[in-house]
């Protein structure tokens, strides 16, 4: 933009636009820092339930890798194969907006059913297996909601982050630069006019 078309307006005018304009950057900004400080409490509350989830999705499948090696040494390998349900596990995911921002709020998993043709698991570690990949799976799907819901509310908090700061450092205090000038030169047309009318009064208005 040119010297030209940064330059305050002037007159009374400019100085009644430039003070809308002032407020509205206040007001805007003052809404921005109450959103980025609701994204990142939720952020953080995100962060904390995925890192809990994530721990219990570790400590479950470790739980679970121990008992196929168990049900593999019962029954072998064709016991493990025919084993596992032709149906598989489906995830749905609810999802909830906050400030704008569209993040995962709840999760509803449904464990792989099997059908009545199905053989059952041949022995119990076999069983205690698809219980605990159960429930390995479920905090897998658990974790990895809380963890997107945290990258989203984190991206969009950092592009409010970058507006707010436009606004306070860079848009806000030209609006007052410009509001001072505009207003500075108004007291002094004032003050000359003043000083006119005083001369005119004191020399018989000629």
């Amino acid at each position: 933009m040119s010297e030209r078309g940064r330059r305050a307006p002037a007159g009374r005018a400019g100085r009644l636009r430039l003070r809308r304009s002032l407020a509205t950057a206040l007001r805007g900004a003052d809404l921005l820092e109450r959103k980025l400080r609701l994204l990142l409490d939720r952020e953080r509350v995100e962060r904390r339930a995925a890192q809990e989830a994530g721990r219990a999705w570790r400590e479950r499948l470790a739980e679970a890798d121990v008992w196929p090696v168990r049900g593999v040494l019962l029954g072998g390998e064709r016991a493990l194969a025919e084993a596992v349900p032709e149906d598989r596990a489906s995830v749905e995911v609810r999802w909830d907006a906050l400030m704008g921002v569209r993040h995962p709020a709840a999760m509803a998993w449904s464990a792989p059913v099997r059908s009545a043709a199905e053989p059952t698991p041949a022995n119990t570690a076999l069983a205690h297996a698809e219980d605990a990949y159960r429930a390995a799976v479920g905090a897998a799907a658990e974790h990895a909601a809380h963890e997107a819901a945290a990258e989203l509310l984190a991206a969009e908090a950092a592009r409010t982050r970058q507006r707010v700061r436009a606004l306070r450092r860079h848009w806000i205090p030209r609006l007052e630069s410009e509001l001072s000038s505009v207003e500075l030169a108004l007291e002094e047309a004032e003050h000359e006019e003043a000083v006119r009318r005083r001369w005119a009064a004191a020399h018989g208005g000629g």
